[in-house]
């Protein structure tokens, strides 16, 4: 397949995903998700055992990109479902996908490039990766994210996170149990390509039972958790202070909030 926001490469037994808009920081489009469903798609029926996701340049994910942010003002309420489904598709196909996964975060993850580093099985970071879930910060809900970060560090942790919505750093990160590793900028794909090779050496099929068996443990929760998050996440978007928010945002000034 063709793909205009990343790069798709095969050797024995991995398959590395790479996202390709670094002039954009790998910012989260339209089409980015787009490609990156079917991306996954082709992944798992080929013949790679292990898939590693990474970033091109300074960036893993900045999160949602400025142009598709300017396009949500104004969106009727049933565009703003289709668009929140549309997300948790993505999070869900790499969250539940059904071979090993390994993040090679090389900078920022933030937002929604936050979530896809965390959803991977493993994550790896070098120590200036920076993360963040800032979507209170310009009016957003951080609805969907949530629902998969409370599962990884409990609710103390995640209401700090994603109430303050501030950055925190690599050491942090692995502190709290969300990165595995810290690794330097030169090594980060070599290690994670080694781990990707100690996985392979698994039974396949093994493998294959034992993230099913995950996914199983997780799916009636999670998909009762998913359709309250897609409704915050719609609905957040119909208020002044969404607007407010995406607004002041674009136009590097500190927003007026409203409570509307």
């Amino acid at each position: 397949m063709n793909y205009k926001t990343l790069q798709l490469a095969f050797e024995p037994a991995i398959a590395t995903i790479t996202l390709n808009r670094p002039d954009k920081r790998n910012a989260i489009s339209y089409e980015l998700i787009h490609d990156l469903i079917r991306a996954l798609e082709e992944v798992n029926n080929s013949s790679a055992r292990i898939l590693v996701l990474t970033g091109a340049g300074k960036a893993f994910s900045s999160g949602m990109d400025l142009d598709n942010l300017k396009s949500l003002i104004g969106r009727a309420p049933d565009q703003n479902l289709e668009d929140s489904r549309t997300m948790v598709s993505l999070f869900r196909s790499l969250y539940e996908f059904p071979k090993p996964t390994i993040a090679a975060v090389n900078g920022a993850a933030i937002a929604g490039g936050k979530g896809l580093a965390l959803l991977c099985d493993f994550t790896l970071a070098i120590p200036e990766a920076k993360f963040g879930y800032t979507e209170v910060r310009i009016g957003f809900v951080p609805a969907i994210v949530a629902t998969f970060l409370l599962r990884q560090v409990g609710e103390k942790i995640a209401r700090d996170l994603l109430l303050t919505g501030r950055l925190f750093d690599a050491a942090e990160a692995l502190r709290l149990g969300l990165v595995n590793e810290i690794v330097s900028p030169e090594k980060l794909l070599d290690r994670a390509r080694e781990l990707a090779t100690q996985l392979a050496e698994n039974s396949p099929l093994s493998l294959l039972h034992t993230k099913r068996l995950l996914t199983d443990h997780a799916r009636a929760e999670l998909d009762s958790q998913i359709e309250a998050a897609i409704r915050e996440n719609a609905g957040i978007r119909e208020t002044a202070d969404f607007r407010e928010g995406i607004e002041s945002f674009l136009e590097k000034r500190k927003p007026q909030w409203t409570g509307r």
